[in-house]
């Protein structure tokens, strides 16, 4: 009877422990969070304001229409203007493109309800013709809007360009007009033309600031002179260099105008010695450099090696050097001699002759040099190791393809890593691929 008993009361004790311990483990996240801390975590439609903002901003649009019809509270914040201030529609054709087009009735919504709210906008359209119109359309109805900034992105080839140049400047006259406070436009590999220059510059000459326009085929020299003469606050600018001018840095360069900070000019031929490139006197380069000596001059070479004539003649105050396409050991040793405040440099090929004397006149002469990047070319590694021996550790960023370093009887490829490694001050390989 005695252990009956003690089996029964065993029993009713197992429950009350079980019961016990999940009472304490609900304790112990309770003292933890707090009882109403618990219960309010889990009460979505009482999140703060700011809160809920917050996770908002960080969805893409069509989770966060989703996710307005949680609650009214929910819709309620998902209208706010905060939210629309930046937006970047995306425009595809489904069957042609990667891109996750914005939802047509979400682009209306926004058109009918916050076109007044958007400042920060950006279009990014696919290779097709029918979404560079249909970004075209939408800006055709931003008619009550104060954008701020203004990018259209060809993610593909520039299909911009397929617009008729009457839609997709009557498409920006609106945005132009209607803003008046633009700072910042980028519209590279567009239709762009010196009226619509003169229509933006007459209603934003005050506030623009950063205009990105390279591969623009319809502006003119005169169309950008004339945004250099009016809109005295631009500090950045990209463009082609059939349009730069010796009018245009003086412009620059005139004491009404806000030091320049970057400028980025493209160089580019399609056809070899169908384009025959003008030359700027050094006298402008040292205009613009005395008005804003701090101002990066970016130049990105897309030519055939017979078309380097015109260029690095004379001292070019160019800190930023790119050369896409095979470029000859004449133009590379210019760089030696005329680039003084040269700091980047990458040649993506050259040929099959050591660029071993280049390269040493480069440390010698520039020496605000602290990036470089060879790819297509030879180097012996003697030379090369003379080279980051004389640029030491200033040389910041140094990717050069193994394939362009040429054994000799001094270093073998082992031994040169170690070489340049110590000259660095850090431990440095040669590249597999290239990384710029």
């Amino acid at each position: 009877m005695k252990r009956a008993r003690q089996k029964v009361v065993a029993e009713n004790e197992a429950p009350q422990t079980s019961q016990k311990s999940k009472k304490q483990k609900t304790c112990s996240y309770g003292s933890v969070f707090g009882e109403s801390d618990l219960h309010t975590s889990m009460d979505w439609g009482s999140l703060p304001h700011h809160v809920i903002l917050r996770i908002f901003q960080f969805l893409p649009l069509v989770d966060r229409a989703r996710a307005s019809s949680v609650c009214r509270r929910w819709n309620e914040i998902f209208h706010i203007p905060d939210l629309w201030r930046r937006f970047e529609f995306e425009l595809s054709q489904p069957a042609t493109s990667y891109l996750k087009s914005t939802h047509p009735d979400l682009i209306q919504q926004i058109i009918k309800r916050h076109a007044d709210h958007l400042q920060y906008v950006s279009f990014k359209v696919d290779s097709s013709t029918e979404s560079a119109e249909a970004a075209c359309d939408i800006l055709s109805q931003l008619v009550n809007c104060s954008i701020k900034t203004l990018g259209l992105i060809s993610t593909a080839k520039p299909s911009f360009m397929n617009v008729s140049k009457a839609h997709f400047a009557s498409a920006l006259t609106v945005v132009f007009v209607n803003s008046k406070s633009l700072s910042s436009v980028k519209i590279d590999d567009t239709p762009l033309d010196d009226p619509s220059l003169k229509v933006l510059v007459a209603n934003n000459s005050d506030t623009l600031k950063l205009l990105k326009m390279s591969s623009c085929p319809h502006v003119s020299p005169a169309g950008i002179l004339c945004v250099a003469d009016q809109c005295h606050g631009l500090k950045e600018l990209a463009l082609n260099y059939y349009i730069l001018s010796d009018e245009l840095l003086l412009a620059l360069s005139n004491e009404k105008h806000v030091d320049l900070e970057h400028l980025r000019i493209d160089i580019v031929s399609e056809n070899p010695g169908q384009v025959e490139f003008h030359t700027i006197k050094k006298q402008s380069w040292d205009a613009l450099v005395k008005h804003s000596p701090k101002v990066n001059i970016v130049m990105y070479f897309f030519l055939y090696e017979e078309e380097f004539d015109a260029f690095l003649r004379e001292e070019t105050p160019v800190t930023h050097l790119y050369f896409g396409r095979a470029v000859s050991k004449a133009m590379l040793g210019r760089i030696g001699m005329n680039c003084p405040r040269l700091i980047e440099l990458v040649v993506c090929a050259n040929g099959l002759q050591p660029l071993d004397d280049e390269l040493i006149r480069i440390a010698e002469r520039c020496k605000n040099l602290t990036a470089m990047g060879l790819g297509e070319c030879e180097v012996t590694c003697r030379g090369f190791i003379e080279f980051v021996k004389m640029c030491g550790g200033r040389l910041t960023q140094l990717s050069i393809m193994e394939e362009v370093l040429i054994p000799d009887n001094d270093y073998s490829l082992d031994r040169l890593h170690l070489e340049v490694s110590k000259h660095l001050g850090r431990i440095w390989f040669p590249d597999m691929m290239p990384t710029w």
